[in-house]
């Protein structure tokens, strides 16, 4: 993503910001040089004057927009895995009934491949399940990355804007004045300006 560099301590800039990227919301600590403005400028602007800001990553996903489309996405198809597995399983359980009565019947050299061969639809089934689940999740993790990646230029603009040169992710610190917290004023900005996301995915498509 190519962002509108006016300095050269800008690009240093971004390239500390994305520490932000390099884990799933872990602590966000970005040590940056930036030109302030005015005291005057920044409050009407709606942006606390300090040297540090704090600022919660689980919120600023969860509570915009794109979080909340990305998260209901998850959840409706993490729905229907579970529909899909409850049928498989209830499947099994039956052929496993035939089986059972079968054994039975059946001497053991004509038993055994049928027994094999549930056992390794039963494995297979437990694989495809697995894999099923670990591509959700890493769908919901490149989400959060994307994310990350698309804020980088409205968190850099809060922070020039404040005057402050770090900010901390809210969780990590030990006490700190509410003022600080610039987590509301990041969603309201995100929402504004990139809303849900679905119109980049319709852009990426095209």
């Amino acid at each position: 993503m190519t962002l509108p560099f006016r300095r050269g301590s800008d690009r240093q800039m971004l390239n500390l910001i994305k520490l932000i990227a390099q884990g799933p919301f872990r602590a966000l600590c970005v040590f940056l040089a930036l030109a302030c403005v005015s005291t005057a400028q920044a409050q009407q602007l709606g942006v606390p004057q300090a040297n540090v800001l704090t600022l919660s990553s689980d919120r600023l996903f969860s509570e915009s927009q794109f979080g909340r489309r990305v998260m209901r996405e998850i959840e409706s198809e993490g729905a229907l895995l579970a529909d899909e597995n409850e049928r498989i399983v209830a499947e099994l359980s039956r052929e496993e009934k035939d089986l059972t009565e079968k054994r039975a019947e059946l001497p053991t050299e004509e038993f055994r491949p049928l027994a094999e061969a549930f056992d390794n639809k039963v494995q297979t089934h437990r694989e495809s399940q697995r894999a099923k689940l670990d591509a959700l999740a890493r769908r919901s993790e490149e989400a959060r990355q994307t994310f990350l990646v698309l804020v980088q230029p409205i968190l850099i603009e809060l922070l020039r804007e404040s005057g402050a040169s770090v900010v901390i992710e809210r969780s990590n610190v030990f006490l700190s004045s509410d003022r600080t917290d610039v987590t509301n004023t990041a969603i309201a900005r995100i929402n504004k300006q990139i809303g849900d996301g679905s119109q980049l995915d319709d852009e990426s498509k095209e």
